[in-house]
């Protein structure tokens, strides 16, 4: 009996085996000088989307936070637990990252579950209908859009919620004073799981667009 699922243990070895092998230099250095990334993500728990992976990043480079959906709630200095709130101050204030990138992603399970108003609640805390209804005022009117189809209604949620999370990021004193000092940028970026596309927010326009690169 082990005290892991044998595929992790698996992967571990592969891990050592390969990568930590290759990058053995590089993985003591981040463990005696620390991490200095220069950029936050922010993106979905969900196993489909990793941001490590859809940009190929190595230790080291990328300071990521994931939560159902992708969101980032507004500044609450409440005294209460805030997890996505914490990583940002950490990532902003300590880390000093030059670029915060919201990344949504195509059939996502928590955007789902927003439009779903009959569903019923997972749990009796009811922890992710609450989260979503940071997003209430775009989901009633997506929802009551009879002219959209079930899949535009998903699609559009998903990237409007990108946009409240950039929204809200402004509403943080440290991303607003720096971003206004040109110090940090916002970015917004849609992953399509299925296609492997990704779609950057237009700053000025707020449309989502396939870069010419891509």
């Amino acid at each position: 009996m082990t005290h892991l699922p044998e595929k992790l243990l698996d992967g571990y070895r592969n891990f050592m085996s390969g990568q930590f092998q290759a990058q053995t230099d590089r993985y003591k250095q981040l463990a005696r000088e620390g991490q200095s990334p220069e950029t936050l993500v922010i993106a979905c728990c969900d196993s489909r989307a990793a941001p490590e992976t859809i940009f190929d990043s190595g230790p080291g480079e990328l300071f990521v936070v994931r939560n159902v959906a992708n969101l980032v709630p507004p500044y609450a200095p409440d005294g209460e637990f805030h997890a996505t709130s914490a990583a940002l101050e950490f990532a902003v204030q300590a880390l000093k990252v030059k670029n915060i990138v919201v990344m949504g992603h195509g059939r996502c399970g928590g955007i789902k579950a927003a439009l779903d108003t009959e569903a019923a609640p997972l749990s009796p805390g009811d922890f992710i209908g609450r989260w979503m209804s940071l997003l209430s005022p775009a989901t009633e009117a997506v929802v009551n859009n009879t002219m959209m189809t079930p899949v535009e209604r998903q699609t559009s949620l998903e990237r409007i919620s990108i946009r409240y999370s950039l929204a809200n990021l402004r509403t943080f004193p440290c991303v607003k004073i720096l971003e206004d000092k040109g110090r940090l940028t916002l970015y917004g970026a849609w992953f399509d799981i299925s296609t492997g596309e990704l779609w950057v927010m237009n700053k000025e326009t707020g449309d989502f667009e396939r870069p010419e690169a891509l």
